[in-house]
């Protein structure tokens, strides 16, 4: 029976190219995100390359849906194996002197709340099979605050430590955390492609590197296969300085 593997987030850039690296290894792959005509066509993609794929779409930031969705993932390919997320808010930086508690609060479904109803969904399978995996790729705003950059890092952060915690909790019982924090424009991306426009007008940065959202899946995908480490960041040194 084929490993299955869901990805919370099919959106264009890292979600795709994660869905194609997961399917290149065999894997089942559910696409899960809310547009639907998208969904279909990456699914068509990975299907004429021999992949099974189921394609749901949800809103993630609704978390009372998410025990529906689980229904309909278990009926499509039973408990998960593993499951990546990258559902986040979509809401640009402010500073912090002008951050409300009423954005914080909405920042919060898609950051912390459905990712919590994910994991008590398909948690408890992987520790009765003694495996599996539970992957996120975040902005590198989870990492530290900076200047002009309050807003949405605020529930990245927090998801960062109820991942970190539950990492401490079950490493030693065959489930993987992995966390990637991405301090670049990935390509394929609306905000790449924003970033390119302000590049080309001279606008002032800050501007920040580029990456191919495969280059990010393969490191994505080399942390789970190695599980060597639980997180890391693109560039490098952002987790450690």
């Amino acid at each position: 029976m084929p490993r299955s593997f869901a990805v919370f987030g099919a959106g264009p850039g890292l979600g795709q190219a994660v869905a194609r690296r997961y399917a290149r290894e065999g894997y089942e792959i559910v696409l899960v995100g809310r547009r639907r005509d998208p969904l279909d066509r990456l699914a068509a993609t990975l299907a004429d390359g021999g992949a099974a794929v189921h394609p749901i779409s949800a809103d993630l930031a609704d978390t009372a849906a998410v025990p529906r969705l689980a229904e309909q993932i278990r009926a499509a390919v039973g408990d998960l194996d593993a499951f990546y997320y990258a559902s986040s808010p979509n809401s640009g930086f402010v500073q912090a002197t002008e951050l409300h508690a009423e954005a914080v609060r909405d920042y919060l479904p898609l950051a912390v709340y459905s990712l919590l109803a994910l994991v008590h969904e398909f948690l408890p399978g992987m520790l009765e099979r003694g495996d599996g995996a539970i992957l996120v790729a975040q902005g590198a705003a989870a990492l530290r605050g900076r200047p002009g950059m309050s807003g949405p890092g605020l529930g990245l952060a927090a998801q960062r430590n109820y991942l970190e915690s539950l990492e401490a909790e079950i490493a030693d019982q065959g489930v993987y955390v992995g966390r990637l924090y991405i301090g670049a424009a990935i390509e394929n991306t609306p905000f790449h492609a924003r970033q390119e426009a302000a590049i080309a007008s001279g606008a002032r940065g800050p501007h920040f590197p580029s990456v191919s959202p495969d280059q990010l899946a393969e490191l994505l995908w080399s942390m789970h296969r190695t599980r060597s480490r639980g997180e890391a960041s693109y560039p490098e040194e952002l987790v450690r300085s």
